[in-house]
């Protein structure tokens, strides 16, 4: 799965192929995973997928919708609203939490329902902490309806404004993504033991995240936020001691 969605990723994102090129890339790994479901599979990734999926019953729909969110990697670099962006969030993340599942044979329409939003909440937060590195790539995760409504423009990005109308948006962004996170945290106690820690350690990282993002005054043009390694170190034994007795709100 993990060889799938990396080479993928490199498919949309590295190297200096023009966008016609890497459409066409991306297109070509979803006629591998067609063929490795019809028993066709001439490539190591898309044979381990097929005994996989075999094994599992990993629907190929989870995979397409992965490809599918690659392509917007290469076509779309703005959201007009938060509808669109989590659009984008069930196409690029929440896939991978049901994979997960299936994996271990944790599916039902509740552990489903609370992966995506651990996931959605996940990417949220990466995105919130990743505005000035996405921008350089030229990509803003930020919804652009967000930016209207508290008068904000993408010339004050460029410009590095960080004032009151910018901290506002990105409270927006935090306060969105934590929502997902809690609100999806039950499946920490609820899944398949294998992956208990696992899913703590996921949820906790990504409210730590967020924290950090507020500790910087929201200042994410500036500066990348990032965990310092003792707080890493109490996330680690945090998830440890809480992977088996989770509540809907975990401590901050």
């Amino acid at each position: 799965m993990y060889a799938f969605a990396r080479t993928a990723d490199d498919f949309a994102d590295e190297g200096d192929d023009p966008a016609p090129e890497r459409l066409r890339k991306l297109d070509e790994w979803q006629r591998k995973l067609d063929d490795s479901y019809q028993g066709r599979a001439d490539h190591p990734v898309f044979v381990a997928i097929a005994e996989t999926a075999s094994r599992t019953g990993i629907p190929k729909s989870l995979f397409s919708d992965l490809l599918a969110a690659f392509r917007m990697d290469v076509t779309e670099a703005r959201y007009r609203s938060s509808a669109e962006l989590l659009q984008y969030c069930a196409f690029s993340a929440n896939p991978v939490g049901r994979i997960v599942l299936q994996i271990f044979d944790g599916v039902s329409s509740r552990s489903c329902a609370l992966s995506d939003s651990i996931c959605t909440g996940l990417q949220l937060a990466n995105f919130a902490q990743d505005v000035s590195v996405d921008w350089r790539k030229g990509r803003l995760y930020l919804p652009l309806e967000d930016l209207r409504r508290f008068g904000y423009t993408e010339e004050d990005i460029e410009r590095g404004t960080v004032d009151g109308r910018f901290r506002e948006i990105m409270k927006v962004q935090v306060d969105r993504a934590r929502g997902f996170l809690l609100a999806g945290s039950p499946l920490v106690g609820e899944a398949p033991r294998a992956i208990r820690f696992e899913l703590a350690l996921t949820v906790r990282g990504g409210l730590a995240i967020l924290k950090r993002v507020e500790r910087t005054g929201f200042d994410v043009l500036h500066r990348r936020p990032v965990i310092p390694v003792l707080e890493k170190g109490r996330i680690v034994v945090m998830a440890i001691v809480h992977r088996n007795a989770w509540t809907s709100q975990p401590p901050r």
